[in-house]
C-alpha cells in the first residue's frame, strides 16, 4: 500500500503504522462493531476479520516486544562513558521530565478548576493524563483495581480512553511534525524530500545502494547467526528480569512495601543489555556479536510492536464523562504540542526535531510510539536521538511513564489532597525546565 500511495509516502508513514490501522479497521473495534448490528454478538463476523484469539495474542505483544527493543539498544556497541551518557542523554531527560511532570500540573489544575466543581469528579482524576498518555494501556489496565478501591471505577475507562487518544494522536500528529520539520528544514537527517527518487520515497532501497543486513559470525552447523543473536537478546532480558525481581524481593523483605511491582521490565532489560555487553566486551575475543544483526532484531520487534499496539487500540470509550474526558485529552495534547514547539528547540542542543518528536510520541502515546517516530525522522539512526532516548529511560522510567510516580499518583492525591502533589509536580517541572533551558540548551553539541 505504501509503495503505491503517494500521500502515504509524503507523510513518511511506515508500513507498520499502515498495517496497524488496517488491522484496527478490519478488527472488532471497527468492522466487527458494524457487522454486529446485522449478525449478532455471537457471530464469527462480530470480530470482523480479526478473530478474538488473534486479538488476545496481539494484545500481549507490545508489552513483550518493548523489552526486546530496549534490550538491543547497547548490545554490540562500544559502551559509552558516563560523560557521553550525560551529554547525549541529559538534554533528552530534561525535555522528557518537563513534559511528564507538566502533565500532572495541567491535569490537577483542570481537575481543581473544572472537573471537581462542575462535574463532581474526584480530584485525583487529574492524574489520568500522565497515567493514560505516558503510562499507556498497560499501566491504565494495571491500575483498574486501584481505581475501584479509590471509589471511582469509571476512571479505568477514562484512562484507557486517554491512552487510545494518546496513541492515535502521537502517531498522526507526530508524523505530521516530522513532515513539517523536513519541509521547514528543521530535520538534519532527512533533508531533501523533494529530491528523493520515486523508489526511495516508496521505501525501497535502490539496487545499487543495498548494503549488508548483518554478518555471519557463527557457522550454521553449530547455530544459525540469527538464533545466536536472539539468544543474546533473551539473556539480556533475563538479566533485567532477575534484577527487577531481586529489587522487588529486597523491598518487600526490608520495608514490607510493593512499590517496585509497578516498575515495568523494559528499562531493566536495557540494563541487562548493558551488563551483557560489558561481559561481551571483555571476553568475546572472536567478535561474535554483530551490531547490524542486532539492529535487524530491534527493527523486527519494533515493526510488530507497532502493528499490534495500533491494532488492539480500544475505540469504544463512550460514557457519561465524555466532556471531562475531552477536557483532559485536550489539555494533555496542548501541553505536549507546546512542549514540542517551544521547549524542544531551546532545550535540545542538536538534532532537536529528531529528539523532540521521540519524546512527544512517548509523552502522548507510549514508549513504542516515541521510538517509531524517531525511526521515521531518522530511519538509519544517524542522529543521537535513539541513543539519548535510551539513556533517558534509565532515570525516567522508574518514576514516570508507568513507573513509581505513575502508579502512586492517584492514591497519593486521594490520601493527601491535590495541593502537596501539585506543588511537588510544579517543582519537578521547574527543575526540568531550568536544566533544559539554562544548562543543556546553552551547551554546544559535542556529538553530532
Amino acid at each position: 500500500m505504501r509503495m503505491h500511495s503517494e500521500w502515504m509516502q509524503n507523510l513518511f508513514l511506515p508500513a507498520s503504522v499502515i498495517g496497524g490501522f488496517l488491522a484496527l479497521i478490519l478488527g472488532p473495534e471497527a468492522l466487527g462493531l458494524l457487522l454486529r448490528n446485522f449478525t449478532g454478538d455471537d457471530s464469527f463476523w462480530a470480530n470482523g476479520f480479526v478473530t478474538e484469539e488473534i486479538m488476545e495474542v496481539w494484545s500481549e505483544l507490545p508489552g513483550l516486544l518493548i523489552n526486546v527493543v530496549f534490550a538491543t539498544l547497547f548490545i554490540g556497541t562500544v559502551l559509552p562513558n558516563l560523560q557521553r551518557v550525560w551529554d547525549v542523554g541529559g538534554p533528552q531527560l530534561a525535555f522528557g521530565w518537563t513534559l511528564g511532570w507538566g502533565q500532572y500540573v495541567i491535569g490537577l489544575l483542570l481537575a481543581m478548576l473544572i472537573l471537581v466543581p462542575f462535574y463532581d469528579m474526584p480530584v485525583w482524576v487529574g492524574t489520568l493524563i500522565e497515567i493514560g498518555f505516558e503510562g499507556g494501556h498497560g499501566t491504565a489496565a494495571g491500575l483498574q483495581g486501584t481505581f475501584e478501591e479509590l471509589g471511582f471505577p469509571e476512571a479505568y475507562d477514562l484512562a484507557i480512553g486517554l491512552a487510545t487518544v494518546g496513541i492515535l494522536t502521537g502517531v498522526i500528529v507526530g508524523i505530521a511534525f516530522v513532515n513539517w520539520g523536513v519541509r521547514k528544514k528543521h530535520a538534519k537527517v532527512i533533508k531533501d524530500v523533494e529530491g528523493m527518487s520515486a523508489i526511495q520515497k516508496s521505501g525501497v532501497v535502490e539496487p545499487d545502494s543495498r548494503g549488508d543486513a548483518g554478518k555471519l559470525t557463527v557457522r550454521p552447523e553449530s547455530i544459525d547467526t540469527l538464533s545466536f543473536h536472539f539468544t543474546i537478546v533473551g539473556v539480556s532480558i533475563l538479566v533485567g528480569y532477575i534484577i527487577l525481581q531481586s529489587i522487588t524481593w529486597l523491598e518487600m523483605t526490608l520495608f514490607g512495601s510493593d512499590f517496585m511491582t509497578y516498575v515495568p521490565l523494559f528499562p531493566l532489560a536495557m540494563i541487562g543489555g548493558l551488563i551483557v555487553q560489558v561481559f561481551v566486551s571483555r571476553f568475546d575475543k572472536l567478535k561474535l556479536i554483530d551490531r547490524e544483526t542486532v539492529i535487524r532484531i530491534q527493527g523486527f520487534s519494533l515493526d510488530f510492536l507497532i502493528v499490534s499496539a495500533i491494532a488492539t487500540v480500544s475505540l469504544q470509550v463512550i460514557g457519561e464523562y465524555l466532556v471531562p474526558f475531552l477536557i483532559l485529552a485536550a489539555g494533555g495534547i496542548m501541553w505536549n504540542v507546546i512542549g514540542f514547539f517551544v521547549f524542544g528547540p531551546w532545550m535540545l542542543p542538536d538534532y532537536w526535531l529528531e529528539r523532540a518528536v521521540g519524546d512527544f510520541g512517548q509523552s502522548t502515546g507510549v514508549t513504542a510510539t516515541g521510538l517509531m517516530l524517531i525511526r521515521v525522522a531518522d530511519p538509519e539512526m544517524k542522529s543521537p536521538a535513539v541513543e539519548g532516548f535510551g539513556y533517558k529511560q534509565l532515570v525516567f522510567e522508574p518514576f514516570l511513564g508507568g513507573g513509581l510516580v505513575t502508579a502512586l499518583s492517584a492514591p497519593l492525591v486521594f490520601m493527601w489532597g491535590p495541593w502537596p502533589f501539585l506543588i511537588f509536580s510544579s517543582v519537578m517541572l521547574l527543575i526540568g525546565l531550568l536544566a533544559g533551558l539554562l544548562y543543556f540548551g546553552k551547551r554546544k553539541p559535542k556529538y553530532d
